[in-house]
């Protein structure tokens, strides 16, 4: 066998194992928001706040978690933002909300990808706003008589 069929056939399995590999599978169930809440954005958005709160990142190793939590809360807001496909002013609302914490989670990356601890209060302070807000229209059990 020459040099290149067995270059060729050697690639042949491997690509196979690759195709099944990236075969589309049946989609898995979308989560619940009360499981986007529970297990990604009030994780990510406390650990933000806390660690700010306590003096900021002290290592890389906190950096990376500030990262890896502001990242979470960035796309989270996207997610939200995409969730809601409605014209309503309920709706549109909701995009604004949900923004917000894209946006602040956005720039809570930058600011720790550039480990600037300076601009982590100010940011952590929309964090928590955009958290408030939102529960505040969205979430009326939990701050009865909405927003004031």
């Amino acid at each position: 066998m020459s040099k290149r069929k067995l270059l060729i056939s050697g690639k042949i399995p491997a690509l196979a194992g690759a195709a099944l590999f990236l075969a589309p599978t049946a989609p898995a169930q979308a989560p619940t928001m009360k499981q986007l809440m529970l297990d990604l954005i009030h994780p990510a958005a406390n650990d933000v706040l806390l660690t700010v709160s306590r003096g900021g990142p002290s290592d890389d190793k906190e950096w990376a978690s500030l990262r890896h939590n502001a990242l979470t809360l960035s796309e989270s807001g996207n997610v939200l933002v995409a969730a809601q496909s409605g014209s309503d002013a309920r709706d549109e609302g909701w995009r604004k909300a949900a923004k917000l914490l894209a946006d602040a989670g956005s720039d809570a990356y930058k600011a720790a990808r550039s480990k600037d601890a300076k601009a982590l209060p100010a940011i952590t302070a929309r964090i928590d706003a955009s958290c408030t807000n939102c529960h505040k229209q969205f979430r009326p059990n939990v701050f009865p008589g909405g927003l004031k």
